[in-house]
């Protein structure tokens, strides 16, 4: 079975290299760039087999772009700051001439996140599965501005190794990463939704500050599982605030915050 690894990008020259080299072994490695200001485009081109820089559409658009450029039956995404391990190649190599996948459309594969240069194992962050393996004729993304959901037509089946996933390598880049995925989850909100409450603001954040911390277990982590939660209280704690500055700004008084 033939497979193209396909990749979205946007100033990853310091990722890209790394990634590619773990799919090395792909038959296709597809790059779709959003018009980078570094080196991407040009550290890309030296190790993928084809790519195309274009403007921005938004997550799922950009890998759609990406996967109907395929000429492989099966597609694999892989996001610029995660590498496929050796053992989770030589998994997915086997699933794909075994005649049990005859009836599977597409796989989950566990992910191991790593955050400012630590696998953090609890708050929710492990096994994170991530449907990321499927045939090209049965799945396509929608267009949620942030967290794409990829929708696959048939039975869903899942892998035993991980992929390893570098997003926050220091606080200065979660710290960036917030601005940018909390403004995009403020809009999303926006699309089905005309208030934001105090009660939201205050609540949602302290929710996810204790379900990180506690419930999902990231005081296992010692300091980093302290961190990490506080950044997601944060983060939802912004997204809110955010969702509410924009109707003040859109002069939606009477659609703004109440209690």
């Amino acid at each position: 079975m033939r497979l193209a690894a396909v990749i979205i990008t946007k100033n990853e020259e310091r990722n890209i290299a790394a990634c590619l080299a773990s799919v090395a072994w792909a038959n296709e490695r597809i790059v779709v760039d959003a018009e980078s200001r570094d080196r991407t485009v040009e550290v890309a081109t030296s190790l993928a087999t084809w790519v195309q820089v274009r403007p921005w559409s938004g997550y799922g658009p950009q890998k759609n772009f990406g996967i109907e450029r395929a000429i492989s039956e099966w597609i694999l995404i892989v996001d610029a700051d995660e590498r496929i391990t050796p053992v989770l190649r030589d998994e997915i190599q086997s699933v794909l001439v075994a005649e049990s996948t005859a009836a599977v459309s597409g796989f989950e594969i566990p992910r191991k996140n790593y955050f400012y240069g630590r696998w953090i194992r609890g708050g929710g962050l492990y096994p994170d599965y991530q449907l990321r393996l499927f045939r090209k004729s049965a799945g396509r993304y929608d267009d949620t501005k942030l967290h794409e959901n990829l929708r696959v037509q048939g039975r869903v089946a899942r892998l035993r190794q991980s992929m390893d996933h570098y997003s926050m390598p220091t606080i200065e880049t979660h710290v960036r990463k917030m601005a940018w995925y909390t403004t995009l989850g403020a809009q999303e909100k926006l699309t089905h939704r005309s208030t934001v409450t105090v009660r939201e603001i205050a609540g949602h954040h302290l929710g996810t500050l204790l379900k990180t911390y506690v419930l999902r277990g990231g005081w296992r982590d010692g300091v980093y599982g302290v961190i990490v939660a506080l950044f997601a209280g944060m983060h939802t704690f912004v997204k809110y605030a955010k969702a509410w500055e924009m109707l003040q700004t859109k002069g939606n008084r009477g659609n703004g915050i109440d209690g």
